[in-house]
């Protein structure tokens, strides 16, 4: 297949109830630049074969048309750099060795001297070098090199294109790394796309590069960058080769499934499941979900392994963005304050938009609340703590804009006070 790494491939596999065809990630690049392109016959021939089920991937079900080819990427980045008047920075994808290539042709096409910075781009050149994807004679310079050369003979190539906060341009957006700056005029390209969930990682940075004075490209400026997952016409391209019995759409949020579902069914498919994460699909005899398995992040805590929306992990996430309160209260039997509450604020803002402690707005909530109890029913510690904390979030969120975690704690004393 063809994808926006090297040698990605399809898996054809074979059971005694009919074969299954898994995609992986792909397009169909008849010029990839580096690799080879898709093996149209060989797909053509499981097609004839007969293929029980596709399971295939939906990033792009939504997109017309069919990707564009990195041939043509490579074209209008070396166009670009071309008529650039000063210095100019690439960022992408480490692992797309087809564009480390592409923006080294570009150096050598405009006569500038190409700066590598970042650990993984560095990683990616030498297994290229090893793999023969990249030349034995790839030829760069370490970043140490940058402030060799002047700004229009420079052509740097970074990692950080997902906004990284530790990765080479978001530091050089920050004017924290160590030898490489930026200035007014320079020419950013972000020669990838925005993973969702980055956006604002990424808007950070580009946003520190236009303070500095930085001219920021993206994709949805030039040609910049080109997908490495189907269109939809060539969704419809590998539906007419293979021809399954049954779709599983995958690699997509679930509204890339569903889409990819009715183009599946829009070319004949009998069965299309778009299944969700943890759903069990049999496919034959009789393609059913049949069952569930447990799915999601589990983290590291310590010594311990934990789910990653339950215990502590969900509190903590919490405690950053909220802070904490903790009210003692000592009740006698009669369910009468003995002595003053306690509190304990952390997390919290100390003072109220108008200058008064926080802790005053916790305290009257407090005696308003105590206040505001029948004494027959202050003998019930539970209903205390709930009606006190209620009160307390109240409070604070009315003064703050945000409700504390809230611990109330009820001693009630045995003897007479």
């Amino acid at each position: 297949m063809a994808h926006s790494i090297p040698e990605p491939s399809a898996l054809a596999i074979r059971t005694s109830l009919g074969l299954v065809l898994h995609t992986g990630d792909w397009k169909l690049d008849a010029t990839p630049l580096v690799g080879d392109p898709p093996d149209e016959k060989r797909l053509k021939e499981l097609g004839e074969e007969g293929v029980l089920a596709l399971v295939c991937d939906s990033t792009n079900a939504f997109r017309d048309g069919s990707s564009p080819s990195e041939m043509a990427i490579a074209k209008s980045l070396s166009d670009i750099i071309k008529g650039a008047k000063r210095r100019v920075a690439v960022t992408t994808f480490a692992s797309n060795v087809a564009r480390v290539q592409a923006v080294a042709d570009a150096a050598r096409a405009s006569n500038r001297e190409l700066v590598i910075a970042g650990r993984a781009l560095h990683r990616v050149i030498e297994v290229g070098r090893e793999t023969g994807y990249l030349a034995q004679g790839f030829r760069y310079h370490d970043q140490q090199r940058f402030s060799d050369f002047d700004a229009v003979d420079t052509l740097l190539l970074c990692t950080g294109s997902q906004g990284e906060p530790r990765a080479a341009l978001a530091r050089i957006s920050e004017e924290d790394h160590p030898d490489i700056s930026l200035d007014k005029g320079d020419l950013v390209v972000f020669s990838s796309r925005t993973i969702p969930g980055n956006e604002k990682s990424v808007s950070r940075v580009q946003n520190n590069l236009a303070r500095i004075g930085c001219d920021v490209l993206t994709d949805s400026e030039a040609l910049v960058h080109v997908t490495g997952h189907p269109r939809r016409e060539e969704l419809r391209q590998m539906y007419a080769w293979i021809r399954p019995q049954i779709t599983v759409p995958m690699h997509g949020e679930a509204r890339h499934l569903k889409e990819q579902a009715r183009l599946a069914r829009e070319a004949g498919v009998k069965d299309v499941f778009p299944i969700l994460n943890g759903e069990i699909l049999r496919l034959a005899p009789e393609p059913k979900v049949i069952d569930d398995a447990p799915v999601g992040r589990r983290y590291r805590d310590g010594k311990l392994i934990v789910p990653d929306m339950e215990g502590p992990v969900r509190e903590r996430r919490k405690l950053s963005s909220v802070g904490v309160i903790v009210v003692s209260l000592v009740l006698n039997k009669r369910g009468d304050l003995v002595g003053d509450p306690e509190i304990d604020i952390d997390g919290v803002p100390t003072l109220t938009a108008k200058g008064s402690p926080m802790s005053d707005i916790v305290f009257d909530a407090i005696d308003g609340t105590m206040r505001s109890i029948p004494p027959a029913r202050r003998k019930d510690p539970a209903l205390v703590e709930d009606a006190v904390r209620r009160a307390v979030r109240g409070g604070v969120n009315e003064a703050w804009g945000k409700k504390p975690i809230c611990k109330v704690l009820v001693h009630v004393l045995d003897g007479k006070a």
